[in-house]
């Protein structure tokens, strides 16, 4: 008996993985994180598979069930929204299933802020303007932020900042990041990237707020920095023809040569 923790992807259906489907298909037990994981992929279970929604269920409750499910020799897959690598609260029943000496996979998935940037059609990293992606977000009542994580402390890099869990703080966000950005540095908020009900805007540090109005409170991604409007950034080096490389070798003349 095994437990598979498997990442569900940003919200459409069709992001999972060919692994997380199949595995779903042959545990008959499924626990689905319901408020985030569309009831599309339960689709995937196979006949008289046990289904439960732990959206409204504590975490002694959750692990009771996995505990269960191994001493009947029951394979499970657990589904969580996104990708299992950030705040998906995996770690604390990982540590949980080890010390009860109860098997377990993890399955990766389509992370928010990828489909967030897919839904912008853009690239997050460019040349010259932005070589990394900070993903992090704001203190909350779930997980305080440790004190060196701090907004102010992030936007001094210059990188793309995906921050999650923080559209109720837009403003507050917004302030935090303008010394750093300035206030004509382009924001993106994407709702629910991915779902039917998807919604963007577009705006600047100085503008967001009043754009974004309210009503949005939560499945909402906060994208900040240059990369997400510049247009005179240079080239990548990566498919110049005099960049020479393993798998295209050029010549002095900067002509590909034949492979």
């Amino acid at each position: 008996m095994t437990v598979h923790f498997i990442g569900a992807g940003p919200g459409a259906a069709d992001l999972l993985t060919l692994r997380g489907r199949d595995l779903i298909a042959r545990c008959p037990v499924c626990l689905y994180a319901g408020s985030l994981v569309p009831e599309e992929i339960l689709a995937h279970c196979p006949p008289g598979a046990r289904i439960v929604n732990t959206a409204p269920l504590a975490l002694d409750a959750i692990v009771a069930l996995l505990t269960a499910a191994h001493a009947q020799g029951q394979d499970v897959a657990r589904l969580h929204s996104g990708d299992l690598s950030v705040w998906s609260a995996m770690g604390e029943q990982l540590r949980r299933l080890r010390a009860a000496g109860i098997p377990y996979t993890v399955t990766p998935g389509v992370p928010s802020f990828a489909a967030a940037a897919a839904a912008l059609g853009a690239e997050l990293t460019l040349p010259g303007v932005a070589q990394s992606v900070v993903l992090t977000r704001t203190s909350g009542r779930a997980s305080p932020m440790p004190e060196g994580e701090s907004l102010a402390r992030f936007a001094a890099t210059g990188a793309t900042l995906a921050i999650h869990l923080s559209i109720h703080k837009l403003a507050e966000v917004a302030a935090d990041l303008t010394p750093a950005y300035g206030a004509d540095c382009p924001v993106a908020v994407v709702y629910r990237a991915s779902w039917p009900d998807e919604k963007i805007v577009r705006a600047t540090l100085a503008t967001i707020a009043a754009a974004m109005g309210e009503g949005v409170e939560r499945t909402a991604l906060i994208l900040v920095g240059r990369a997400l409007a510049a247009e005179g950034f240079a080239d990548s080096r990566l498919y110049a023809g005099d960049y020479d490389r393993r798998f295209r070798p050029a010549t002095a003349s900067g002509a590909p040569t034949e492979v």
